[in-house]
């Protein structure tokens, strides 16, 4: 990650926070405030009581996440295709570079993000594990209280493979060790929110994606290797039969989830670089989310291609991640109402509402989205309410139940009569030749 922020530094990308900054709030309210007007990153040189710097907004932008695939300008669900057909390239063992430091886990910036959490939090930390039986390892996005030097608890979803892996574990009577990544290559983000299959390499997916031998070390405390190029690195173990009160937190969909007994994180080392930089992520923020909707899109996107409907373009996630819209090209009669049934099939868990437009609407804004299905054709036959799907995994009172499925799309065979309507040039005008 050091190389990618320095690289957005060069290009203008990177604001800077001089001011010191307390982790109680005021850092996360600074970069909420910050992210209504950009999708820059955000670095705070000077957070009190740590000596860490706090990077944020990595992955708000979804340009930058398009090209951290390499297809700037682009659609990431046909080049995510593209990039996972790659041979992997295997892994690269070095020794630890020089400069690695123990430190204590209370070192690190201490960022409490929400008026009623239930302290400070660890939310950008990828957890890499290893499959029990199989030693296939994973990496996936949870968040971590810090609770004290040696003790984290954390919220472990019901549908994650390291919920699994820690089952299978705890069945034995056996701790499942884990290495939690903070400031990893953006290869690993990636492959960390990317629909994979459970028995697939995650370390090999950041591969595909950088096209190159992972640098990987090994851990100083527990039996993993984990990229060389991190930040930091927190050492540990998931113990069996041992829950604890975690919470109040702000969750990815704007409430807080309530204190419940979750999975107990033994630390048993912190490594970090001498000028490591933290990386701070607001849960629900446009970088979370950013990350959140690539993940369902894709997953999405396979399912359509997978079903060989036709004429697939595009998939997007806007303006929420339970919020599907796929483009696509029509090639008959009833086309959309097809692909919206399979593409409300392909996710049980996030595709509460889809969409399906033409080629010619913008289905990263939902603005252009909501206006193809108020302007081309009637609202009540272009709508299916389909009742009593069961939704979001973390659901016991069926909130997230149902599905809604709107065909926005131009009459099959009509396309001449909704043309829309534009200006010759306007896309080649630069403001800054007309406007002082």
């Amino acid at each position: 990650m050091r190389s990618y922020i320095e690289g957005l530094q060069a290009t203008g990308q990177v604001r800077i926070v001089e001011r010191e900054v307390s982790g109680q709030h005021e850092l996360a309210a600074i970069t909420q405030a910050f992210q209504r007007e950009s999708d820059n990153a955000l670095l705070f040189r000077n957070v009190r009581g740590s000596r860490y710097p706090v990077i944020t907004n990595v992955y708000g932008s979804r340009p930058r996440l398009l090209d951290m695939i390499g297809d700037p300008g682009g659609s990431f669900c046909r080049r995510w295709v593209e990039v996972m057909r790659r041979p992997a390239p295997p892994p690269l063992q070095v020794d630890e570079s020089p400069g690695l430091e123990n430190i204590r886990l209370t070192e690190l910036p201490q960022l409490t993000y929400f008026e009623r959490d239930g302290g400070a939090y660890l939310t950008s930390g990828i957890f890499l594990a290893k499959d029990p039986d199989t030693g296939v390892p994973n990496l996936s996005f949870h968040r971590s209280q810090i609770i004290s030097d040696t003790e984290l608890r954390v919220r472990l979803g019901s549908s994650h493979h390291l919920t699994q892996y820690q089952a299978k574990a705890e069945a034995r009577g056996q701790a499942l060790e884990a290495a939690i990544l903070i400031g990893a290559p953006p290869s690993f983000a990636l492959a960390a929110a990317a629909p994979i299959a459970y028995d697939e390499n995650e370390i090999d997916v950041a591969g595909k994606i950088e096209n190159r031998s992972i640098p990987m070390r090994r851990c100083r405390t527990v039996d993993l290797d984990v990229p060389a190029e991190t930040e930091i690195v927190v050492e540990g173990r998931i113990l069996p039969h041992i829950r604890r009160p975690e919470g109040p937190f702000g969750e990815f969909m704007g409430f807080y989830v309530p204190v419940g007994d979750n999975h107990v994180f033994e630390v048993t080392a912190v490594v970090a670089r001498a000028d490591a930089m933290f990386h701070g992520l607001i849960c629900g923020s446009p970088e979370d989310l950013r990350l959140l909707e690539v993940a369902v899109a894709t997953r999405t996107y396979q399912a359509l291609l997978a079903a060989s409907l036709r004429g697939i373009i595009d998939v997007s996630c806007v303006p929420f991640t339970m919020s599907t819209v796929v483009k696509i090209e029509q090639m008959y009669e009833g086309h959309a109402k097809q692909v919206l049934l399979t593409a409300i099939g392909a996710n049980h868990d996030w595709n509460k509402t889809v969409f399906v437009v033409d080629e010619d609407v913008d289905i990263n804004n939902f603005d252009d989205v909501w206006w193809a299905y108020l302007t081309r054709g009637r609202a009540d036959h272009r709508a299916m309410v389909i009742q009593e799907v069961p939704g979001f995994y973390r659901d016991p009172q069926k909130d997230y139940w149902g599905r809604l499925a709107i065909d926005a799309t131009v009459p099959f065979g009509r396309k001449h009569e909704f043309e829309r309507k534009k200006i010759p040039g306007v896309d080649k005008i630069n403001l800054r030749d007309w406007i002082a």
